[in-house]
């Protein structure tokens, strides 16, 4: 594992630190500065603002990436990708994450992109890809039910053949930013006869299609991050499968993000505790609770080491994919780590100003940090739940990892 960039990747770095100097709108500069709560999608939610300046920053954001193809710096380059190395994807994503850069494009990006380039036809890649880079088409994951969450392969969404149709009928639920995005992909059950992990197809729709409904779910920091969507006879044309009928549950298992460091976690785990340890020692400090001060320091300090180690997770999750390996329980080991770690810089914020860090509204002067304390506390919450639940994480850890029996 290289700790240091060679001198490709230094140059390539000084690319990226001078387009976000240069390019990075001042709406994601300020957001990126404050203490207040934000948005965990920013972009997102500003392409679809009321407001015309968010809408603006979003689209100039989008831009001064999708010159370089850094929209989609892992698609290949004749999809309108950067065609990067992993290392390089890693840098990309580092400098981003350290100077609270929005990602741009969502899911469509990450997810439905690469199956369409390993798995779609090419009037499929033709129709869609180029809408994703440009911020046209924005997309929602139909994975998870009610039911199925981490069993998912026990999904029950149905979808039948009807001619040159598929009728879909069921629910999906943690549908992250469904109420924002034009287009959804689902995993559904096209025969339920077959083993549960077959019998799954992959299917991408226009979310006005009719018998589409999204429904919020607010989450116990009072956001609306996640939705329930359900499907009452929807028809979506056969053209619309991805990859081969009750092959899906393959096609989404192929698919890879950027890169599957989460360097972005830990940077944004050490800009947290720093923020936090700044703020307390500011002219607010006399809301911290100073007669614990010491021991607070020494939290504070574990803090920052654990979102160093975290980082050196990743470095090794990105050395090992630079090899030309496909990295495994490494990428659960760091989520867990990652997850369980930032649940423990809240609790500790909330030690940092004791009853204080009960306020929640950010325009109350005595707030914390602008409520963030009391919010963040409750919006970690979901970390050990979503993209695989902890005890799932272990599992992997236990059996991939450590060679264990599965239980």
């Amino acid at each position: 594992m290289e700790w240091l960039d060679s001198p490709d990747q230094a140059n390539f770095r000084a690319q990226v630190r001078a387009v976000i100097e240069s390019r990075l709108p001042a709406r994601y500069r300020e957001m990126a500065a404050s203490d207040a709560p934000t948005e965990e999608q920013p972009w997102q939610v500003d392409r679809i603002s009321e407001d015309p300046e968010h809408r603006a920053a979003a689209e100039e954001w989008r831009a001064a990436l999708a010159t370089r193809g850094w929209v989609a710096p892992h698609w290949p380059r004749e999809y309108g990708g950067a065609g990067l190395s992993p290392m390089n994807q890693f840098i990309l994503s580092e400098e981003m994450a350290r100077a609270g850069a929005p990602r741009v494009g969502g899911t469509g990006v990450g997810i439905l992109g690469p199956a369409l380039i390993i798995h779609g036809s090419e009037e499929q890649k033709r129709e869609h890809l180029p809408r994703i880079l440009s911020g046209e088409r924005v997309w929602a994951q139909g994975f998870s039910e009610p039911g199925a969450g981490s069993d998912l392969a026990s999904l029950q969404t149905r979808a039948v053949r009807d001619g040159d149709e598929w009728v879909i009928n069921g629910q999906k639920i943690w549908t992250t930013l469904a109420h924002t995005v034009d287009w959804l992909f689902a995993l559904v059950r096209t025969d339920p006869e077959a083993p549960k992990h077959r019998g799954i197809s992959f299917l991408m729709m226009d979310k006005a299609t009719p018998g589409i409904t999204v429904r919020p779910l607010i989450n116990a920091a009072f956001r609306h991050n996640f939705n329930e969507t359900f499907f009452e006879d929807v028809r979506v044309p056969a053209s619309h499968l991805v990859g081969e009928e009750n092959r899906g549950w393959y096609v989404a298992m192929t698919l890879m993000d950027f890169e599957r460091s989460n360097v972005g976690g830990a940077i944004a785990l050490e800009r947290a505790v720093r923020r936090l340890a700044d703020y307390a020692g500011s002219e607010a400090r006399e809301r911290a609770r100073l007669t614990r001060l010491p021991a607070l320091r020494q939290l504070l300090t574990g803090h920052l080491i654990e979102a160093h180690v975290q980082l050196n997770f990743s470095l090794r999750i990105v050395s090992i994919q630079a090899r030309g390996d496909v990295p495994n329980h490494e990428a659960s080991i760091n989520k867990l780590f990652g997850s369980e770690a930032s649940q423990r810089l809240t609790n500790t914020a909330t030690k940092l100003f004791g009853l204080y860090s009960n306020l929640w509204d950010e325009d109350e002067p005595l707030s914390p940090m602008q409520g963030s304390v009391a919010q963040e506390y409750c919006n970690q919450i979901q970390n050990t739940i979503a993209a695989g639940t902890s005890e799932i994480q272990r599992n992997v850890i236990a059996t991939r990892g450590l060679g264990l029996p599965r239980a």
